[in-house]
């Protein structure tokens, strides 16, 4: 494990206990779907047709799936991908990121000690213009992509020409919405821990936090007081690369530009080694508003950005003002109208209530809108690259 965690933190820079963390939850994927894939695959019966004997449904692989996988988590992707994908009968062939190719090797010398069959996971080394080419391949029936929005469409749109499967996980703008009866202190938590993580590069991580403004000014407080006790190489690492820095450091900026107003953190004084050119240090934005970059797209790093909100009804209104769709939360000591507007007013795959979003091998992932087609884990997950053929007998 420490051994696989340390090539992770190598290759993409996030704490050593993170990337422990990663693995093991890898681990407890492959056993949840060892003891649960099964029950998935079992054929489902029907009411049989009139004048036939029994009418059901079986589950039958498609083939060979191409994974194209992001470098945010180079592990968990691959394996939350492809372990119910093989399970279901499938090969996988992953194009890792380019900086993640010793991880996308390692999870190849993983998946071989599980008593696989040699060959039906390959790691590709592999550059972009080469997908094409890959999923253009007769024997290739679908593919699954997790990275930007820009990949995801191109991808869909090849896959599409080719009438192949495709499940795309893209990005998120996550809202979590803070009511004004809400545990400000578990909110503010939830929001720092959920944001800092990674440094802030996960799709689900929350993006905006829309404030009941009778709650701003004390939920700011503690969001600061939270986001204090952090710890560079414990809590959070640096960015991927220089460029990743760059890019969240010019989003910040022109952010503040068109007038948000910075609580902590932006550039600051980077530590020393290797790492220092790729350091962001966790950032609390408010006054946000619709139109600003912090309110309008992702950042991929350690940014939180506080919108004010006039009443609950905005609250609602401003969560589910943007393009994206994959996940939300909702803050409040009411739990059944917490739960009710998680149901009927959060426009997000997921959503959860009094905590932070997070994946399980147990719960579907993936969202609406711009943030992707299909689903992964739990059965949904492990049905996406099957024929679901439907069975008559007279």
């Amino acid at each position: 494990m420490k051994q696989v965690a340390e090539l992770v933190c190598q290759e993409m820079g996030k704490p050593l206990a993170q990337g422990k963390a990663e693995v093991m939850k890898c681990a407890y994927l492959v056993d949840w779907y060892v003891e649960h894939g099964a029950t998935f695959l079992a054929d489902t019966e029907y009411p049989a047709l009139p004048g036939f004997k029994k009418s059901y449904v079986t589950y039958q692989p498609l083939g060979t799936v191409l994974a194209v996988m992001p470098w945010n988590f180079p592990i968990w992707q691959v394996v939350r991908m492809g372990i119910p994908t093989l399970m279901a009968g499938n090969s996988v062939l992953l194009k890792h990121a380019p900086n993640c190719f010793g991880s996308g090797l390692a999870c190849e010398e993983l998946l071989s000690k599980l008593d696989i069959p040699d060959g039906l996971f390959r790691s590709l080394v592999i550059d972009v213009p080469q997908v094409t080419t890959v999923l253009e391949h007769p024997s290739v029936q679908g593919v699954a992509l997790t990275g930007s929005e820009g990949a995801g469409r191109a991808v869909a749109a090849k896959a599409g020409s080719l009438l192949k499967k495709a499940v795309i996980e893209l990005g998120g703008s996550d809202a979590y919405a803070i009511l004004a009866d809400a545990d400000l202190d578990a909110a503010a938590e939830a929001v720092v821990n959920a944001r800092v993580a990674n440094s802030g590069q996960t799709c689900i991580a929350p993006k905006r936090a829309i404030v009941d403004k009778r709650v701003k000014a004390a939920f700011e407080q503690k969001v600061l007081e939270k986001v204090a006790s952090k710890t560079y190489g414990v809590d959070f690492g640096p960015l991927v690369h220089p460029k990743g820095r760059d890019d969240v450091a010019a989003q910040v900026a022109e952010s503040q530009t068109q007038g948000a107003r910075l609580l902590c953190g932006g550039p600051s004084e980077p530590p020393a080694g290797d790492c220092g050119k790729s350091f962001y240090p966790p950032t609390v934005l408010t006054d946000v508003k619709p139109g600003m970059t912090a309110f309008e797209t992702e950042i991929f790093g350690p940014v939180i950005a506080i919108i004010e909100a006039e009443d609950e009804a905005d609250v609602l209104r401003l969560s589910n003002q943007t393009n994206y769709g994959l996940a939300g939360a909702v803050f409040t000591k009411d739990l059944e109208k917490g739960e009710r507007l998680a149901v009927s007013e959060i426009e997000a795959g997921m959503c959860f209530v009094n905590d932070f979003v997070r994946s399980d091998p147990s719960l579907p992932f993936g969202g609406v809108k711009n943030s992707g087609l299909g689903r992964e884990c739990a059965a949904f997950g492990m049905l996406e690259f099957v024929n679901v053929k439907t069975i008559c007998v007279k």
